[in-house]
């Protein structure tokens, strides 16, 4: 796959670098294997650092940020949804590619990590090509969704792994909202953030060709230790933890620390 995006996303590491000066008061991430209603409880005995926040990127559609601010598919009915393989409101096709079972708890603060019912998260991804539904691939919309999070704390979507293009290593986005109505309302989000996925995982998966093309080629260039976002031991909680394998596919965990 061309490295089509790579002018794209330097431009963006130059906006990400302005940012960096807001991070601290907004709300980080953190590798955990807690994202299970059990471990949403669990999570309340240990610190989570807060991440700084990360660029939007240029495929959002979430009515704000990227190259076409009039994509907005939290607008859109069926948006609210945990499983976002699916294109959805009208629009058809499914994404393909090992499924990937997606857990984020979200705490109320980094000190306790208390678990933070009622707040929402709307994430997106590219699918296995590389490509952004609306954007790269505007026939369809799948690979996002919408989640309120229950008393619990967490969020849980369906997806797959996502694919690796050209100047990035592989993520997710997200932005988290006081509730989902806020999101659909189009308030600002409390966080604007990214989660890494392990290389080794990855790998696996990438070894399939026809299904992830030249993922496998560019993650070799640009995996997580590598990519701008998630380098450096200080930000190795940015990383999802993931276990599972390509037969019966993957559960990746976080948790969205808020400060």
């Amino acid at each position: 796959m061309p490295d089509r995006f790579a002018s794209q996303f330097a431009a963006d590491l130059d906006r990400r670098r302005v940012l960096a000066g807001l991070a601290g008061g907004i709300g980080g991430l953190v590798l955990a294997g807690c994202g299970s209603r059990a471990g949403a409880q669990a999570v309340a005995a240990q610190e989570c650092p807060v991440t700084p926040t990360e660029i939007r990127g240029p495929f959002p559609a979430d009515g704000v940020g990227g190259h076409d601010r009039t994509i907005n598919v939290l607008a859109l009915d069926g948006a609210e949804r945990g499983d976002i393989r699916a294109s959805f409101a009208g629009m058809a096709g499914e994404a393909a590619g090992v499924p990937l079972a997606i857990e984020l708890a979200l705490a109320a603060n980094p000190q306790d990590c208390a678990a933070l019912a009622g707040h929402a998260v709307y994430l997106w991804q590219c699918d296995a090509r590389g490509d952004y539904s609306l954007y790269t691939a505007p026939q369809v919309n799948y690979l996002r969704g919408l989640q309120q999070a229950g008393a619990d704390g967490v969020v849980r979507f369906t997806s797959i792994v996502p694919g690796c293009y050209g100047g990035r290593a592989p993520h997710l986005h997200l932005e988290v909202f006081r509730d989902a109505a806020a999101a659909v309302a189009g308030e600002a989000p409390l966080l604007v953030s990214q989660l890494g996925l392990p290389p080794e995982p990855c790998d696996a998966v990438y070894a399939d060709a026809a299904t992830y093309g030249d993922s496998a080629a560019n993650h070799a260039r640009w995996p997580a230790t590598r990519d701008w976002a998630f380098r450096g031991a200080d930000r190795a909680h940015m990383v999802l933890a993931m276990d599972g394998d390509v037969e019966r596919g993957f559960t990746a965990r976080a948790t969205v620390a808020l400060g």
